[in-house]
């Protein structure tokens, strides 16, 4: 899919991977929506690139379905749906104080799986409304998920079901998709430069970058929106999550 032109949703624009890749599909020509709950922030980062900002709760089918139905209002039906939205809640699922919270796990889950449902499930359907491109391709969606849905540690029980959910969900939507023409792809990041980390000690971050085969340093925010770009631009990606992690298996702690 050539991005000029075309309307772009990036959820959770408003920072770290987001904001990187708003500012990617707006230097490729996209027009793009950024959409965040923290509105200010996403404003300013849409301000930057000539886009729209809108606020939405991913965990509120209400709060989604108004702000991706103002987006295609005002910008036109996207193409192309990138989730980045989430949160990683750390606990363990028995600790010093007994059993983890049910609600602190099912934050997790309804932040970082039902949330990217969510908006994958509007955006799908405006998609399918499109005329199809030159290949029959009539959107693309892109879900991040994390390594952590494959090997998470010790302390991350919500974070890694709820991203483990997300990768299963990739092929069973682009499953589903595949004859209107929409693929369905994911991103499992390893250790990113993101907000989630800019709160570590210095020493913290570049031990963690360091536990890294190669490159022996953290991911860059800028390196996850070209591998969207890339997915893009690849028609027969499809159904498939691609590990953004410098070969790193991380280890139970």
């Amino acid at each position: 899919m050539k991005l000029d032109n075309q309307v772009a949703l990036v959820v959770g624009g408003a920072s770290g991977l987001g904001a990187a890749t708003a500012q990617k599909l707006a230097s490729l020509g996209a027009r793009v929506a950024v959409l965040d709950f923290n509105i200010e922030a996403a404003q300013r980062v849409a301000a930057a690139i000539g886009g729209k900002a809108y606020a939405v709760d991913v965990t509120s089918a209400s709060s989604a379905e108004a702000a991706i139905a103002a987006a295609h209002d005002e910008l036109g039906i996207a193409r192309l749906l990138v989730n980045t939205a989430g949160i990683a809640p750390a606990a363990k699922i028995v600790g010093r104080n007994g059993p983890m919270p049910l609600d602190d796990f099912r934050k997790g889950i309804e932040v970082n799986l039902v949330g990217s449902f969510n908006t994958l499930r509007l955006a799908a359907a405006a998609m399918m409304t499109l005329d199809p491109l030159e290949d029959g391709e009539r959107g693309l969606i892109v879900n991040t998920a994390s390594i952590a849905g494959y090997e998470g540690q010790i302390g991350q029980a919500s974070y890694a079901a709820s991203k483990g959910g997300v990768i299963a969900l990739t092929i069973q939507a682009a499953r589903e998709f595949a004859p209107v023409g929409i693929r369905v792809c994911t991103i499992a990041p390893g250790l990113f430069e993101t907000p989630m980390m800019a709160g570590l000690p210095e020493n913290v971050r570049s031990s963690l970058g360091a536990s890294v085969p190669f490159p022996p340093r953290l991911g860059r925010a800028e390196e996850y929106a070209r591998l969207v770009a890339a997915i893009a631009d690849n028609v027969m990606l499809n159904g498939e999550t691609l590990r953004l992690d410098g070969a790193l298996r991380m280890q139970a702690r």
